[in-house]
């Protein structure tokens, strides 16, 4: 299925600029560099039509939304991606998930290895992945949970979560089913004829903090908003606690 969206305004995304780095908003549905195939707008090529040297410093999947670090000088880069290689860069997420969970800093410790087709999976002899997970909200059928990365593996908070048996709203590659209004609201009316749309149409996973240290050692910590489609789930959810 082809996705069809009005591309952003790269200004309209950006948290915070300096000389050296911008912070952007990564909206979902967009990749942050160029896919194996076809040539789809992203992040990078957005980027690269305001600062001619720019760099993505890590990247977020296709359909995750949030904080995203890009650099506007190679030794911006280096200087960022060091931090991300010694684990110095904290990243918090939000991720909304199946089931009542209440965790208080529980650590994950499961190894992941990548598989073919751009899906991973847990396994002994993968690479070493931790997540720190706690619990924000607890809704009827829900959780709205923190998830901390100290590792940076493929998929590793969607993995991770599916382990707990919390899967993410809408992740279909790890367990994580769509979420319909209808299974909350008694009186929930589709159209006559029209099928019910997912609430949400991606897995709801957002980048919500990145904190790391600028070229002169001060440390930022910048946030991201939750876009449109994750802001009113939790909204919609936050009615039904």
């Amino acid at each position: 299925m082809q996705f069809y969206m009005k591309l952003p305004n790269f200004n309209d995304l950006i948290l915070f600029e300096d000389d050296d780095f911008v912070i952007i908003n990564k909206p979902p549905f967009l990749a942050t560099l160029d896919e194996r195939f076809g040539g789809a707008p992203n992040i990078l090529r957005l980027a690269r039509e305001k600062y001619d040297d720019i760099q993505a410093c890590h990247r977020l999947d296709k359909e995750t939304s949030g904080a995203l670090a890009l650099a506007k000088n190679p030794a911006a880069y280096r200087h960022l991606a060091m931090q991300f290689e010694d684990r110095q860069v904290k990243k918090v997420y939000h991720a909304v998930a199946w089931g009542v969970h209440h965790y208080d800093g529980l650590r994950v410790d499961r190894s992941i290895e990548t598989t073919t087709k751009g899906k991973a999976r847990l396994a002994y002899k993968g690479k070493p992945a931790v997540t720190l997970v706690r619990t924000l909200e607890a809704y009827t059928r829900h959780t709205l949970l923190e998830c901390q990365p100290i590792t940076g593996r493929m998929h590793q908070i969607r993995l991770h979560l599916a382990y707990l048996q919390a899967p993410i709203v809408g992740d279909g590659m790890y367990g994580g089913d769509d979420f319909f209004l209808s299974s909350l609201k008694k009186k929930f009316n589709v159209k006559q004829g029209e099928e019910e749309q997912p609430f949400i149409k991606r897995f709801a996973l957002h980048a919500r903090q990145l904190t790391f240290a600028k070229m002169d050692g001060e440390s930022v910590t910048i946030e991201a908003p939750y876009p449109k489609d994750f802001r009113v789930l939790v909204e919609n959810l936050q009615q039904y606690q």
